[in-house]
């Protein structure tokens, strides 16, 4: 399923319907790829991304997947797996960088809320972005269309997120916050917690004062979930370390603590 990329065991996904997969966080998913089967294209280059790091952010001169395409071949997929009464939790919209970069993201979320009705009314359809393209007004209203709108904040200082998901130089976490308080808690906040060296600087964003920034901006965000979860698999940077789970269910409890639900994965 997987094409394995040379970049210390990550990969890339190689076909634009892939799975189902067991997902830690989502239960049995489909997943889909809207981005080309051989290289990631992100508005970030997290250091901790599965996916690798940027070969570039730039869409143009790569193949896209059309929107007939991907409508055609989950409608295909959907059908197999009603077939044999083997329908996912969960159609979820990741792969090998940022989905909402696709031009037709709007439509084919469109498509997929129609295919996803007509076979397997039961699964939810879940994004998972990086909340860099909310300030497009089409962006933000398909995002109000799927059931899982998960977005990342991976910390509550803009530095951190600098340093750990590497965002275009234009890149506002006032503005990201603002945007997404915009959804009026029809979102889920997704944040990664690691430990580690990068570029000779220390990691860690589970300090006291990372923590407390952090959870001020989920308070302005006001979102239905959040999710929290360490790495599993291999990383781009190799000095990068799992938190462990008693930490993040340590964390876990702030959350509820200032009455969010919490879903934590180690």
């Amino acid at each position: 399923m997987h094409d394995i990329s040379d970049e210390m065991g990550t990969f890339l996904f190689d076909k634009i319907i892939f799975g189902p997969v067991k997902s830690r966080r989502l239960g049995i998913s489909l997943g889909i790829n809207l981005l080309p089967a051989d290289r990631k294209i992100c508005s970030f280059d997290c250091i901790y991304c599965e996916c690798g790091r940027n070969a570039g952010n730039k869409i143009s001169g790569s193949k896209l997947p059309e929107r007939s395409e991907v409508r055609e071949r989950l409608q295909e997929i959907l059908f197999k797996m009603k077939e044999k009464q083997q329908l996912p939790d969960v159609i979820t919209f990741a792969g090998n960088g940022e989905p909402t970069l696709h031009p037709d993201f709007p439509a084919i979320i469109d498509d997929t809320v129609v295919i996803r009705d007509l076979f397997a009314p039961g699964a939810r359809i879940a994004v998972l972005s990086n909340a860099t393209m909310l300030h497009k007004k089409e962006i933000f209203e398909a995002l109000l269309k799927v059931d899982d709108n998960i977005q990342k904040i991976d910390s509550g200082l803009q530095e951190t997120i600098r340093l750990v998901d590497c965002p275009p130089g234009n890149f506002s976490l006032e503005k990201a916050v603002a945007q997404l308080a915009g959804f009026k808690g029809r979102v889920i906040i997704q944040t990664m917690f690691i430990k580690g060296t990068y570029r000779e600087g220390e990691i860690d964003n589970t300090t006291p004062a990372e923590i407390d920034s952090w959870l001020k901006i989920l308070k302005k965000i006001g979102p239905e979930k959040v999710m929290i979860y360490t790495i599993d698999r291999d990383t781009p940077v190799e000095s990068l370390q799992k938190v462990p789970l008693s930490e993040l269910h340590r964390i876990a409890d702030l959350v509820k603590s200032e009455g969010f639900r919490v879903q934590v994965s180690g």
